[in-house]
Formats: C-alpha cells, structure tokens, sequence
C-alpha cells in the first residue's frame, strides 16, 4: 500500500508545472498560482486515500486547482500590490487599468498540445491580452473558459469540477468568449529575424533615451502600461508624453536591456548594474509594436 501511495505521490507531483500554468492563466499572479499549487498537492496527497478513481488522476487533480484558484477570487482580502511612488510627477494616464496584480510568466510551456476541440493553443492562451482577458472575467467563467477552449475538458467533467450542471457550463463559457473576444488584441507567433530587428531597435533607442526613435516604431494606437502601477498610456501623443517626463530623470549607469520573452512575447530583463529594473514586455503588430508592458521590479 506504501508503495502504491509513493507511486501516486510521485505522479501528482509529476502535473505541478501544468497545473502552476493553469492557476497562473486563471490568478494572473505567479505568487498566488504558487500558493494555490502548493495547496492543491497537499489536499491531493492528503486526500489520496479517499480518491476513488471515478475520474482520471489529472481531472481529478484540476478539480482541486480549479475550486482553489476560486476561492482565491471570492477573497475580499486577495493580495494586491500596492501602487509605487514614481520619482517623477507623471502626466494624467489615458486610464487606470485594473488589473495591476499581473506579473509576467517566463516559464517553458509545456511541449504538449490540447487536442483539434481546443478554441486556443498553449501559446495563444499564454500571452498579456489572454490573460489579462481572462482576469475581467466572472471567475467561474474564466475557470470554464480555460479547462473547456485550453485544456478540452469534456462539458461534463467541466460541469462536475465546478458543481454545476452541463448547461450551466454552455452557458457561461458562450459569455466568457464573447467578452474575451473583446480584450483579446494579438494572436501568438514565433521569434523571427523581422522581430528580433524591431526588438533591437526598440532596445537601442530606449537605451539611449532616444524619444522620437521609440515612439516611430510604434502603432498609431499603441499603448503602455507598468503593472502594478494602474496608470495606462493609449496613443502616441500620451505614451510621448510620459517618456518625455521619464526620460528627464537622470538614469542610474549601467542600465541594460537583455532580450528575453515572456508570455510568449519578446521581452527584456532591465537592470541598473546589478540590480533589477523590472521586465518589459513587446507586443507586436506586423512592422511596429502595438504595446509595451513594463512590469516594475518588486521588492
């Protein structure tokens, strides 16, 4: 019987990654996915003897994911970090944005791929817009969103994860889409020279405090926005206006830009010499970058 628990054990530590990505997608928090995680493994190993095999180890595994990311939303007191104090007096943002607990995912995807019912692929279903989409979202429609159009869990286990019936799962995942459809702004793709080139002109120009070259290689109706600070730049005129105030403020030497992506975008880890200075993260429309997302450093 030990041997068999050990067994077990060994298997529902083997879902961890996935099942950190699928708390991520729904929490849009690397910390609150971590401890939701560390949760579900616990009340998996602890709940190992009553597990009666009605439904598959994995099902059974996001069932627990699932209703542990939900009861971290109905958590009036959830974790939010507080807004930082800029050096600088910044001009009035286009808007306050409101989900400023999103933090980046730099993690490997994993190699698999969800079945031809999927409505999104690993990588899709990985970057800002989606899961920014996703945090505007009733939280059990976005639960339902992700383990029906990502992971293509059958209506019926969605239904019993969730305590509800089937139809309600219609329901609901008929609404998710429809308001995803409207946050959704990019579709995924792959590193390219054409990227690489755009990405190091970007770097070089913000680097060097370059105003006029950063903004040429933006969209018309590109944005900016630095979670976990609410503030949102829409359109040339005001994303100049606030590197125009940013760019005045003295630049510690040594800062540096290094290539990297994130939520299967390209990205740069930003650094002051040694010490960290956030991640900045492109997305990319055609030959111009349509936003940039700078997440500031914690502490």
């Amino acid at each position: 019987m030990r041997d068999k628990i050990g067994r077990v054990s060994e298997l529902i530590e083997s879902y961890r990654h996935e099942l950190h990505l699928h708390c991520y997608r729904i929490l849009g928090s690397l910390t609150d996915a971590e401890d939701a995680v560390q949760e579900t493994l616990l009340a998996a190993w602890r709940g190992l003897d009553g597990f009666e095999g009605r439904s598959s180890l994995r099902t059974w595994l996001y069932r627990i994911a699932t209703n542990r990311c939900l009861n971290v939303l109905r958590d009036t007191g959830r974790r939010r970090p507080p807004e930082p104090v800029p050096p600088f007096d910044p001009p009035e943002p286009s808007r306050r944005g409101e989900v400023t607990w999103l933090e980046p995912y730099l993690d490997e995807l994993p190699d698999s791929e969800p079945g031809p019912e999927a409505r999104y692929s690993n990588r899709e279903a990985v970057e800002l817009a989606f899961i920014t989409g996703l945090q505007l979202l009733p939280p059990r429609q976005a639960a339902t969103l992700v383990l029906r159009d990502v992971l293509c869990f059958p209506a019926g286990e969605v239904a019993s994860m969730l305590g509800t019936t089937e139809t309600a799962v219609k329901g609901m995942l008929q609404r998710a889409r429809a308001s995803l459809d409207k946050h959704r702004a990019c579709t995924a793709h792959r590193p390219s020279p054409h990227e690489r080139e755009l990405t190091r002109r970007f770097a070089d120009a913000f680097t060097a405090g370059d105003l006029d070259g950063v903004i040429r290689l933006l969209t018309d109706d590109a944005w900016l926005a630095m979670p976990p600070a609410p503030h949102e730049y829409h359109g040339l005129d005001a994303i100049a206006g606030f590197l125009r105030v940013t760019m005045a403020v003295p630049v510690l030497p040594g800062f540096t830009m290094t290539p990297t992506r994130a939520n299967n975008q390209p990205a740069f880890q930003c650094r002051h010499g040694e010490d960290p200075a956030g991640l900045m993260v492109l997305t990319l429309d055609g030959d111009r970058i349509r936003a940039i997302t700078r997440f500031l450093a914690r502490r």
